[in-house]
């Protein structure tokens, strides 16, 4: 089933296809610059750091609802082994095997097509089996710092999360911004609060993947007016699940990174931030969000810290 007329018309007002150019292929990340993350770093006052990652475990977040998705298989290769002979020094490796998108992460451009193109009007048949990513692999976007900014939905509403049916709308992100006393702008990395991450730290990842609230189809244009660099939120899916609108699957991934061009994150535990904001009162923080880079990658687990 092709993608309704209503899709098509929010793609044409948020697209930045030729926006940096027609080789592009970091998308909005290029609205990071340089004063972006001096101002960023000004932000900085008590240097408390909050991890925002999930641990990466075998019981992971993923159900398998998503195929070839496995949590981490990690293996020792050594243990203790005196390479070098006996009453050498002994050293232990391990390897691990994992879904890319796996635990936290930020979504590649290439993670999403639609109408066969991926982002800046590249075919989509440029991802391969062998050759992975040819263009706008997630080793592209090496430098993901910037200002953070918590838009904590479900705390401005007085809950300490949302319902499970619940789509983020654009005046969720209003009320969620007036609530932090911030305005988000261009070159920042927005972090949207579902409070769905307790289902999942409370043991039922089950009921952390589905139902689960998320972003609505109408929140891209929120981002896109405002220049946001990047955006991830506590949830496995990202946008709200099931749809908001009947068979219109992962319409929010489509808008976001293939017509705007703008990473997102998901699995992101963003509990102990919301605590830590609601007390120092405020709302915007220095964030190291660094993908790793897996040349060609669709995606990448990440370890992002807020520093404020």
């Amino acid at each position: 089933m092709s993608l309704p007329a209503a899709f098509h018309e929010i793609a044409k007002r948020v697209n930045n296809w030729g926006r940096w150019g027609q080789d592009d292929e970091i998308g909005t990340l290029n609205l990071v610059t340089d004063e972006v993350v001096r101002e960023a770093v000004a932000t900085v006052r008590t240097g408390r750091r909050v991890p925002l990652a999930v641990d990466l475990k075998q019981d992971g977040v993923q159900t398998g609802m998503i195929p070839g998705r496995v949590n981490p298989l990690h293996v020792m290769v050594q243990v203790n082994q005196e390479l070098f002979g006996p009453g050498t020094v002994a050293t232990s490796d391990d390897a691990v095997t994992l879904g890319l998108q796996a635990g936290t992460h930020w979504d590649a451009l290439t993670h999403a097509s639609h109408s066969g193109r991926i982002y800046n009007g590249r075919p989509a048949n440029t991802i391969t089996a062998h050759g992975r990513a040819e263009f706008s692999g997630i080793h592209t976007a090496r430098q993901v710092v910037s200002r953070g900014v918590l838009l904590d939905v479900a705390a401005a509403k007085g809950l300490d999360r949302l319902p499970g049916g619940h789509a983020v709308t654009p005046e969720d992100l209003d009320e969620a911004a007036e609530f932090g006393g911030v305005t988000v702008r261009s070159g920042d990395i927005v972090l949207v609060r579902t409070g769905q991450m307790q289902v999942y730290l409370a043991g039922d990842k089950h009921g952390y993947a589905f139902p689960s609230p998320g972003l609505s189809v109408r929140t891209p244009e929120w981002f896109h007016a405002r220049d946001v660099a990047a955006v991830a939120n506590d949830t496995l899916t990202f946008e709200i699940f099931p749809p908001e609108i009947d068979d219109l699957w992962l319409p929010v991934h489509a808008l976001d990174l293939v017509e705007m061009g703008m990473l997102q994150g998901q699995n992101w535990n963003l509990e102990e931030l919301s605590t830590a904001c609601a007390q120092e009162r405020r709302y915007a923080f220095l964030l190291s969000a660094m993908p790793e880079p897996f040349v060609g990658g669709t995606g990448t687990p990440v370890a992002p810290v807020a520093i404020l």
